[in-house]
């Protein structure tokens, strides 16, 4: 293996953080042909991907259909994902009129990342990858899009968050749910005080992460086992972790903390980031994290802000506002809306109307003449490709994706040590003497470090 590229340890980090003051793709991505022209006519976003499991097919198959894109390399540390990947790329492009190069295939990233060819990087590996390929990317000046949750820790959000800044490049993180209507208008109303005064918020999620203890299963060949462990405790192979073949279910490394955060850091970087949208916080977070009130159960862990309004793990809508005057309840294609007793809107799987109906209606009704109007997105990787080239923040840009996911560490946080934490959301830094700073990342096994 190479050596390590990462700058940076725990001890700078322990001794910095506190001085430091976001799924499915729709439809093909139409852009002008001139986007990327700067330097020639038809100039072509050249990108690369790391990570070909289940998401990245979907990834890969909008980028690919962007007139404006061109892939140039694929990377995965099983052969069987890499070579499928690379005959996908070949095979789109075999009939194209322009002369096109063999699509290359990496077991390694850093191979990737260092081919000057490459403009832009789209990682979907497993969480424990995502910070150390973001931040190579970045780097080596590369854009990058990152499936979410942006991080496997804090101390990695942070990191992520700093060199975006230092190297002056884009970054969009997978929480596309901001990219869709819904999403929107909910959280507009409850901008707007279409609900009063906001009085709290409710979230629905899976379990936070447990340790893993999986046992040892036999391995076939083509998969680069320690690789794929890369900066997590070495352990046997196990399939749960990543299954052999072109499987089509999302593999449950996710629930395991050493690999990624339950479904607090999977679907809960979802929906706390709504939350997050609809409260005003993207630069911000809690200042208090409690814990279940029973040690031990999987709900009820809650961010308190500030202003004091909660936003609580229960089960229920994806996402629930509740207000003095009204409430707001948001899923992926469901959407209510009420006002004291009078229900204004409601979508939930009715078949005398549909979503965007019903959204239509609430808009209409209560945001004509709204003050407050958030980020228009339709589709999340048009957005990405449209900020590459204006160098805006993009809609999930670092910024969301890293004060989201660290809400969603700190719940996971309060579920696994049952303890009741202060948190100032400026410095990154625990206080009132709780918490403990190692919490905030992880022992990296070498040669690989944030």
């Amino acid at each position: 293996m190479k050596s390590n590229v990462y700058l940076g340890t725990r001890r700078h980090f322990l001794k910095t953080a506190t001085a430091l003051a976001a799924g499915a793709v729709a439809g093909p991505i139409i852009l002008p042909r001139s986007l990327f022209g700067a330097n020639a006519p038809g100039k072509r976003l050249a990108m690369g991907f790391v990570g070909m499991g289940k998401q990245s097919r979907g990834l890969l198959h909008g980028f690919l259909s962007s007139n404006t894109v061109r892939v140039l390399a694929v990377c995965d540390v099983d052969t069987t994902r890499r070579n499928d990947a690379k005959q996908k790329v070949d095979g789109f492009y075999a009939n194209s009129p322009e002369k096109c190069d063999p699509c290359a295939a990496y077991n390694d990233f850093r191979d990737l990342i260092s081919r000057k060819d490459i403009d832009a990087v789209c990682i979907a590996t497993p969480d424990h990858w995502h910070a150390l390929i973001t931040l190579a990317a970045l780097r080596a000046g590369k854009d990058v899009y990152c499936e979410k949750p942006l991080t496997h820790n804090i101390h990695e959000a942070i990191e992520v968050m700093r060199a975006v800044e230092a190297h002056k490049r884009v970054l969009q993180t997978g929480s596309m749910q901001r990219s869709s209507k819904e999403f929107r208008v909910a959280c507009e109303l409850v901008l707007n005080g279409a609900i009063g005064k906001v009085q709290r918020v409710e979230c629905s999620f899976g379990d936070p992460g447990i340790p893993c203890n999986l046992g040892e299963e036999p391995m076939e060949p083509g998969l680069d086992w320690d690789f794929w462990v890369g900066p997590a405790p070495m352990r046997p192979y196990n399939s749960v972790l990543s299954p052999r073949g072109l499987h089509d279910h999302f593999p449950d490394w996710r629930k395991f903390r050493e690999f990624g955060g339950g479904a607090v850091t999977d679907w809960g970087a979802h929906h706390l980031d709504i939350a997050q949208w609809g409260l005003g916080m993207d630069n911000s977070g809690p200042v208090e994290i409690l814990p279940p009130e029973k040690p031990g159960a999987k709900r009820g862990a809650k961010l308190v802000c500030a202003n004091g309004i909660t936003v609580e793990h229960k089960e229920g809508f994806d996402i629930h506002f509740f207000g003095s005057e009204g409430e707001v309840m948001v899923s992926r294609g469901k959407f209510v809306f009420k006002r004291g007793e009078e229900t204004i809107a409601s979508f939930t799987g009715q078949k005398d109307t549909v979503c965007a109906l019903e959204v239509q209606k609430a808009e209409q009704a209560f945001l004509k003449d709204a003050k407050i109007k958030l980020y228009v997105s339709s589709n999340h990787l048009t957005d990405f490709l449209n900020c590459v080239q204006s160098r805006k923040k993009p809609i999930t840009s670092e910024l969301v994706g890293g004060h989201s996911v660290i809400c969603c560490h700190l719940m996971n946080l309060a579920y696994y040590h049952s303890q009741k934490l202060q948190w100032d959301p400026k410095k990154f830094a625990f206080t009132g003497q709780t918490g403990d700073p190692k919490w905030l990342t992880r022992d990296y096994r070498g040669p690989w470090n944030v």
